[in-house]
């Protein structure tokens, strides 16, 4: 709600310029916008509540189906929050991956050939989890989150003891946030950082404190692996069905959006083929035969 455009997130960090005044004030439309969020969502969950199907499988039933160590379930209000952080966390951090890879693949031939005949190895009708566990694949995704990960900042962390962190002596009370952009750029962990290179996650095993995509400790993002199964799949699913290239040649460049960091302007992909006789049936059908001259991955 606050990521329509670069200034939107402003008011997630001015407390001053969160003030109600109706629905003609930028926060007042947020909170409206809140408010029938929260209204779809409890309706939801008293439909849940009231005709609980222990045979259904899915994440807001695992909710309602979990338990403390007192035997309490979450309340309406828990559940509602687990809900809302999966959706905004969950959708377009990886639509703007998916936005990244994808430019970064047709950007880059050789990686898209390598991808396609690692795919192509896999036959026909192959298993998901056989695509989750390709190597090349894996890497592909990586780098694309190395080097365009949407998540430009980690969640703060505040400072209970004195602590002394890169040579600085932090006292209790400071606000301490870990820059993943920045750390994916140092030339000593990434040599040649601008460069799009799937194969250093090949040479190499990078520690929880040198890739984080997701954060890292305790707070780290609880969707990671859905995040990295879905990037997977989708990925595949696309390069097996369509051949794309990249539309406009000017270089692609960040910018902020809202709290993440988006391909400018968006990415714009050329369908040049038809589907292949053959794809990977493992994701929804996202279509059939021609869908334009023009793909438009903006977000």
């Amino acid at each position: 709600m606050t990521s329509a455009n670069p200034f939107g997130a402003i008011f997630l960090f001015l407390r001053f310029l969160q003030k109600d005044w109706g629905p003609w004030s930028p926060w007042g439309r947020i909170m409206q916008k809140q408010r029938h969020m929260d209204e779809a969502i409890y309706d939801l969950i008293r439909d849940r509540r009231t005709h609980f199907d222990s045979d259904r499988v899915d994440i807001l039933n695992l909710l309602l189906s979990t338990r403390d160590e007192n035997g309490e379930g979450l309340s309406d209000t828990e559940l509602r929050d687990e809900l809302v952080t999966l959706l905004f966390a969950g959708y377009e951090t990886t639509a703007t991956a998916l936005a990244w890879a994808l430019y970064w693949i047709h950007q880059c031939p050789d990686v898209r050939q390598k991808l396609l005949a690692e795919l192509d190895g896999l036959g026909e009708n192959p298993d998901p989890m056989e695509i989750f566990r390709l190597p090349y694949l894996a890497a592909v995704a990586q780098e694309s989150l190395r080097i365009g990960s949407p998540a430009m900042l980690t969640f703060p962390r505040v400072v209970e003891r004195p602590v002394e962190l890169g040579g600085q002596t932090l006292e209790p009370g400071t606000v301490v946030l870990g820059c993943v952009y920045l750390t994916h750029q140092r030339q000593d962990l990434y040599p040649e950082p601008h460069l799009f290179k799937p194969k250093r996650f090949l040479e190499r095993q990078f520690s929880p404190y040198e890739f984080i995509p997701f954060g890292g400790g305790s707070r780290r993002c609880i969707g990671l692996a859905l995040a990295n199964y879905e990037m997977k799949l989708v990925l595949a699913t696309i390069l097996s069905r369509w051949e794309l290239e990249i539309a406009e040649q000017d270089p692609v460049v960040p910018q902020r959006r809202g709290v993440l960091l988006a391909p400018k302007g968006g990415i714009a992909l050329w369908h040049v083929l038809s589907i292949k006789p053959h794809g990977i049936p493992c994701t929804p059908d996202v279509g059939h035969g021609n869908f334009g001259l023009i793909l438009k991955l903006a977000f």
